[in-house]
């Protein structure tokens, strides 16, 4: 039974939580636009989400050597952090574009959005099916 709910609602929420965690990394960006050598960070939506989901199928990382790092402790959106090239290189040696980054996180925001009202959604319409209405 909580498989087929898993099977239900995770997408939605690992959609969510990945895109809350891009939230924080696209404001430490725009927070950081005045920072000498700040680099701007950012991470594949679409690769992240394919990995969250697939280990959350059972692809995980062995831990055969106590040297090992344990996989369930890292994010994956962290693990997928990347550098964004600037479109134009600044004195200072930052990366961060504040108009790219402003735009890179409204998208995100109305992502979020849309994600959150399917999910709202999702939980009225089991709502409506345990109640029989």
């Amino acid at each position: 039974m909580l498989d087929r709910l898993d099977h239900y609602l995770g997408p939605l929420e690992r959609s969510l939580s990945l895109r809350a965690r891009r939230s924080e990394v696209l404001a430490s960006n725009i927070a950081n636009a005045d920072t000498p050598n700040y680099k701007a960070r950012d991470f594949d939506f679409r690769t992240a989400l394919d990995r969250a989901g697939s280990a959350r199928q059972g692809l995980n990382l062995a831990h055969t050597d106590s040297g090992h790092l344990d996989s369930r402790n890292i994010s994956q959106a962290t693990a997928g952090l990347q550098y964004r090239n600037p479109m134009q290189a600044s004195i200072d040696n930052n990366t961060v574009e504040v108009d790219v980054e402003l735009a890179q996180f409204s998208d995100n925001a109305i992502h979020y959005q849309a994600d959150l009202a399917f999910m709202n959604a999702r939980v009225r319409t089991m709502m409506s099916a345990i109640q029989g209405q």
